[in-house]
């Protein structure tokens, strides 16, 4: 067998079909379009989503909300939680490890609610007052990331 003699399997091809070729072909005359109408016109295409003319969906529903673009969404973290990191410095690669965060990339921010048992260098892009207060009064260090 050689590449010359290659073809398709059987019923794997459909002839396209031939319309507007005479009354032979079964598809002459009006071309599978039927008699008048919109759809018989040349041009006649609609979009998916057109409503006939009615007010469409999307202008009918009411505008509701609004969602920042410049805002930053932080991943947070309560005191109470980090006594769940080895050591005594929490990164947010170490609270990703510990499980305590979904994600490395995005912004860390921890939150007071909770007390901190021992010191730990806390290093987070962001901190609520009062978790700052409470891990520097156990001893701690708190680290700004940008």
């Amino acid at each position: 067998m050689d590449l010359g003699r290659l073809t398709f399997a059987q019923g794997a091809k459909k002839k396209t079909k031939r319309v507007g070729r005479g009354p032979g072909s079964g598809h002459g005359k009006t071309s599978c379009r039927g008699h008048k109408g919109q759809h018989a016109r040349s041009g006649s295409k609609k979009r998916a989503w057109f409503e006939g003319g009615q007010m469409p969906l999307q202008r009918r529903i009411p505008k509701r909300g609004f969602r920042s673009r410049s805002k930053t969404v932080y991943q947070v973290l309560n005191l109470a939680d980090l006594g769940r990191v080895e050591g005594n410095q929490a990164t947010p690669e170490s609270l990703f490890k510990a499980r305590l965060i979904r994600s490395r990339v995005e912004p860390v921010k921890i939150l007071g609610n909770g007390e901190l048992t021992r010191p730990i260098e806390v290093s987070a892009h962001a901190f609520s007052q009062s978790a700052e207060q409470k891990i520097q009064a156990a001893g701690g260090k708190v680290v700004r990331l940008c």
